[in-house]
């Protein structure tokens, strides 16, 4: 352990857990050198089993010992360690660190679609979805549910971003996930990229022509993408005119959506259950 105290702000190596922003955090012009930071022993655990690698440690003193002792254990020997009193890391992060340590790792290199998607069978689209919660819970069942992985809009929040990684409790590290771009740059050229990689769509929407989410011929098709927007807007109608189906939730009491999160849960609960023959 290469401990390292520090009585002031004024260290560039601390840029990343304070001052830098998530676009700068992701380093778009030097990809790989961009960094996302992970919180909470358990999920730098997470990540760390999963052979993420880290650039340094932020915690408070009395945590080295005790709390953040076992993950610097598994960290290389000379990798620093950053440690100061509980009021100059407060000022640099923004908040007190009652989650013990922090972590600046390196971001993995994004894979393409066709790679993460080769053997799945079910997976989710997030179509526009750029709520750092949201998307940390959806991640969350993802993991939990048995959904083979999850591709992203480019207008979608960024999985790594702090705040999506602390909600999703480290999932983001367990679920495969890439960005899905069209090469028509169209909001329907995503779905017929889903179809090219062999996958029936459906889109999850309120309109006149859909199923229910327990329908059986859900759970007949052997390679399912899931195609899911904002509460608030929901999906374009090019994306919804362009998927096979068109799925909603059977609601009650007038209730017309559900939060994505919590429709992404039971969606996935749904569709993941096994098949006969799978």
């Amino acid at each position: 352990m290469r401990l390292i105290e520090i009585d002031s702000l004024e260290v560039p190596e601390l840029e990343a857990y304070g001052t830098l922003t998530e676009a700068q955090l992701r380093n778009r012009l030097e990809p790989e050198k961009g960094l996302f930071i992970a919180e909470s022993p358990k999920v730098i655990g997470v990540a760390l089993g999963v052979g993420l690698e880290p650039v340094s440690l932020l915690c408070e003193r009395k945590h080295i010992e005790g709390d953040a002792k076992g993950i610097i254990g598994r960290c290389p020997e000379d990798m620093p360690v950053y440690t100061g009193s509980r009021e100059l890391l407060a000022q640099l992060t923004g908040y007190t660190l009652t989650r013990g340590v922090l972590c600046a790792m390196l971001r993995p290199k994004p894979l393409p679609p066709e790679e993460i998607c080769r053997d799945a069978h079910r997976i989710v689209v997030l179509h526009g979805v750029c709520d750092t919660t949201n998307v940390g819970a959806i991640f969350r069942s993802a993991a939990a549910l048995g959904m083979d992985a999850v591709l992203m809009t480019s207008d979608s929040c960024d999985p790594l971003n702090r705040r999506a990684v602390r909600v999703s409790m480290g999932s983001v590290f367990l679920v495969p996930w890439t960005w899905l771009e069209a090469e028509d740059g169209t909001p329907a050229g995503t779905i017929h990229k889903l179809k090219g990689m062999g996958f029936t769509t459906a889109a999850m929407a309120l309109r006149h022509d859909n199923i229910s989410i327990d329908d059986a011929r859900l759970k007949a098709t052997d390679r399912l993408a899931l195609i899911m927007g904002t509460e608030g807007d929901g999906l374009p109608e090019a994306v919804i005119d362009a998927a096979d189906l068109v799925v909603k939730i059977p609601m009650h009491h007038g209730v017309d959506s559900l939060n994505v999160g919590n429709a992404a849960a039971i969606a996935f609960w749904e569709l993941s259950k096994k098949q006969e023959g799978r």
